[in-house]
């Protein structure tokens, strides 16, 4: 890991940008510190301190939205949202205009919350020192068209108030992180969508930001370059940063984290893992879908219907519907069933299907997707 300069930028100048965590800093990065280049040169002493310290910002949110509003004059952009965020990857869901682009630019500090309090760190995010502490990456191409990708990211860096010197070390180290080193020297207006957002997500890491504010950074990608991208992320969250991605690519950010805020008219809906969330729905009923295996030409009874009328009978069941036209062969079945309160259906169901004798070659929950719960809180819109 290379060590930039420690005066290149007031506050922020001591951090090297990194993929790959040092072994003898790995303390330090898990726990949230930064500190990785001092953690590796400091005596004993002075390390269990700085591990000591940065133990104690562990507690410390990174993000934290404190009962935050926004009005567009009559028109309410968020509406007392309340949002904490550590270290990890959250994903920020949603439909078209359910707050999550004003969310973004609160957490930015490009606009300031009507009421409430948005924190970085413990600062407020409109200050210099929230704004040190965060990496944005905007949907909306904004470039200087005639500049190379490599001009353009060391322009941003000058205009974070790097220094020449290592303003052009930082932009190879970014430009390297994200896989456009071999391809920067080409014109921006040139520039693949899928280029364009490297780019972007460079220049959000040139001042290795405790926050990353990623907005559809997987937009326009091919598979390969998500796939590059998405380990990326893992790596930096592994680091100890806190991303927040906003995506309509919810099979994409499935691969990547399991955390969510699910944003609702201006409102947090849901936050916490799709399972978690789906869980807490319990007058949503869940849809399992099971292959049940029939009885031979030898047997006294179709064990598919036998396991639906079994079914019929449990307290959470809802429904039950014979799907014989999907069976997966002539001797197997399918059985829908709808139920609610996943977790003591699922426990009846185990209980009925080793006390019966029920031969299930297959199971599978078929509505508890990111997707399928984003449908349900915002009412199949």
């Amino acid at each position: 890991m290379l060590d930039l300069p420690r005066d290149t930028a007031p506050g922020s100048g001591d951090r090297a940008l990194t993929a790959e965590l040092d072994v003898a800093a790995r303390p330090a990065l898990e726990s949230g510190n930064g500190a990785a280049s001092r953690a590796r040169t400091a005596p004993a002493q002075e390390s269990a301190a700085v591990y000591a310290g940065a133990s104690a910002r562990a507690a410390e949110p990174v993000l934290l939205c404190e009962r935050v509003s926004k009005w567009y004059g009559p028109v309410i952009g968020v509406n007392q949202v309340t949002l904490e965020l550590r270290s990890g990857v959250t994903g920020l869901v949603g439909a078209n205009g359910a707050g999550k682009s004003t969310l973004m630019r609160l957490i930015t500090g490009q606009l300031l919350p009507d009421i409430g309090r948005v924190s970085i760190l413990g600062h407020d995010s409109w200050s210099a020192a929230a704004k040190r502490q965060v990496g944005y990456c905007p949907e909306i191409d904004s470039f200087y068209e005639e500049m190379s990708g490599r001009q353009f990211v060391q322009a941003m860096a000058r205009l974070c108030g790097y220094s020449k010197t290592a303003a052009s070390e930082r932009t190879e180290q970014a430009l390297e992180l994200v896989g456009m080193s071999d391809r920067a020297n080409r014109r921006v207006r040139g520039y693949s969508k899928g280029m364009r957002q490297r780019v972007k997500m460079a220049q959000a890491l040139l001042n290795d930001p405790a926050l990353l504010v990623l907005d559809e950074p997987l937009s326009g990608i091919d598979p390969v370059g998500r796939w590059e991208l998405i380990e990326l992320y893992r790596k930096l969250a592994a680091q100890g940063k806190c991303l927040l991605i906003s995506s309509h690519e919810l099979e994409e950010l499935e691969k990547l984290t399991e955390h969510v805020a699910i944003m609702a008219r201006g409102r947090i809906a849901a936050v916490g893992t799709v399972a978690e969330i789906r869980d807490r729905l319990d007058n949503h009923p869940l849809s399992i879908r099971l292959d049940v295996r029939r009885l031979g030409p030898g047997g006294t009874g179709d064990r598919q219907r036998d396991l639906a009328a079994a079914l019929l009978r449990l307290p959470d069941v809802v429904g039950v519907e014979l799907l014989d036209d999907s069976a997966t062969d002539e001797d197997c079945g399918r059985v829908l069933v709808r139920a609610r309160n996943p977790q003591r259906f699922f426990a009846d169901l185990t209980r009925l299907v080793l006390e019966e004798w029920f031969e299930v070659q297959n199971l599978e929950t078929i509505d508890d997707s990111a997707g399928a719960v984003l449908d349900y809180l915002l009412g199949g819109k």
